[in-house]
């Protein structure tokens, strides 16, 4: 590619169009999750075990469906269609969410739209360089800077519509967002790699593999990251989930005089994703220059336990504390530890199961991958059972715990 294409920090033009749809498609996806757990308990007087069931169920589905949609996309749709027919479903859960009578229709529209949407759009990602082009992996730090933009944007504009005016315009407010990211996506299609239908297959001939093609060695590795990053998410998925309850109920919110909304603290993970992923990439390359760069399994583990250490921390703060709300500094620093953990795992992770790719299943392996997210959040749901039964110290020490037998599994 001649340097007079690279248009995004060194990177090819397809790479923004990619980046401006994914950050308003997160943006219609977390302004939705963000307001989702404060709108059960609240409006439609869930309990809070309910609420957690609820919200690990749809959590768990929007990356359960991935595997169909990828497979849908290879083998027939192509992932231009898919993310068109994905991106419209989701915008119209998003809307149908404004009518309480339409709420489990619009989590289902929502769970349908994303497994044909989120598959297909990073599995675009590798389509846009050569094969040996170095660029390659650091494309998908600099995509996950668009996910957590979206997410950044999607609790200060969604949340205070639904907490302040009513939770129905957050909701709105999310389904308009879908609208924008599909309107970046059609009109980027020119950057876009020129053909994406499913590879036409020749009797008796599978087709080619973009590298080593997968043997049971390799598929036995996949499973057993595969296997501890279900584990990790069921602790990282917490966040929107029993720590945002927590937020709500224990945590002193006042800023000279105003009383910042919960919704917003969910800002500050996609905030520290800004501040530390170009840190963390110029790093990176440092190392690799110097051939000290860890291998993707360390970088995977150190960052599941990172976010257990976060977790402890939050067990430390929610302590016995007389009935005092907790200072806001706790949670501030959760994130950034839980953030900076983050980094060192999903965007690697995701690169990892990429590379591993045979031809024409690209979106496939990558629906592989989201499905340790469905297994996880799933699982999730199910750990928030545990928050009554024994407290938020007692509850957030089982998450540290949990995310860091992640981390040895990793390690080793």
């Amino acid at each position: 590619m001649s340097r007079s294409e690279r248009t995004w920090f060194g990177q090819p033009p397809g790479l923004t169009i990619l980046f401006l749809t994914e950050t308003w498609e997160r943006f219609s996806f977390y302004g939705m999750s963000t307001l989702l757990v404060y709108y059960m308990t609240k409006q439609l007087h869930f309990t809070q075990a309910d609420a957690s069931l609820v919200y690990g169920l749809y959590a768990g589905g929007v990356y359960l469906t991935p595997i169909a949609g990828g497979f849908v996309a290879d083998r027939w749709l192509g992932k231009r269609r898919a993310i068109l027919i994905g991106g419209t479903l989701m915008a119209l859960g998003h809307f149908a969410l404004a009518w309480e009578a339409q709420f489990y229709t619009g989590l289902l529209l929502i769970c349908v739209g994303n497994g044909l949407f989120l598959p297909n759009l990073p599995s675009q990602i590798g389509d846009l360089y050569a094969e040996d082009d170095p660029r390659r992996a650091g494309a998908y730090n600099v995509y996950y800077v668009g996910v957590n933009l979206g997410g950044l944007l999607a609790p200060l504009v969604c949340g205070t519509l639904g907490e302040v005016h009513g939770w129905h315009w957050g909701f709105g407010m999310a389904g308009v967002g879908m609208c924008l990211g599909l309107a970046i996506y059609m009109a980027g299609q020119r950057h876009l790699p020129a053909s994406d239908r499913p590879p036409v297959r020749q009797a008796g001939r599978a087709p080619p593999g973009d590298g080593q093609p997968l043997n049971a060695a390799a598929l036995m590795l996949l499973l057993g990251i595969w296997l501890a990053v279900v584990l990790f998410r069921s602790a990282y998925a917490q966040s929107g989930n029993t720590v945002a309850l927590w937020v709500d109920q224990a945590v002193d919110l006042e800023l000279l005089g105003f009383q910042v909304p919960a919704t917003w603290v969910q800002c500050l993970n996609p905030l520290f994703v800004f501040l530390f992923t170009p840190l963390l990439v110029a790093g990176w390359r440092r190392q690799a220059r110097q051939g000290r760069e860890p291998a993707p399994l360390r970088k995977m583990a150190l960052g599941a336990a990172a976010v257990g250490g976060a977790f402890l921390l939050l067990a430390f703060a929610a302590g016995p504390g007389g009935g005092r709300l907790v200072p806001a500094a706790w949670v501030f620093v959760f994130f950034l530890l839980y953030t900076v953990g983050e980094l060192f795992i999903l965007p690697t992770g995701l690169a990892l199961f990429a590379r591993q790719a045979p031809r024409g299943m690209a979106a496939t392996m990558i629906a592989a991958w989201f499905l340790a997210a469905f297994a996880g959040n799933f699982a999730s749901g199910w750990l928030g059972h545990w928050w009554a039964p024994l407290g938020p110290a007692g509850f957030f020490g089982l998450l540290g715990g949990v995310a860091g037998v992640s981390a040895l599994c990793l390690w080793g």
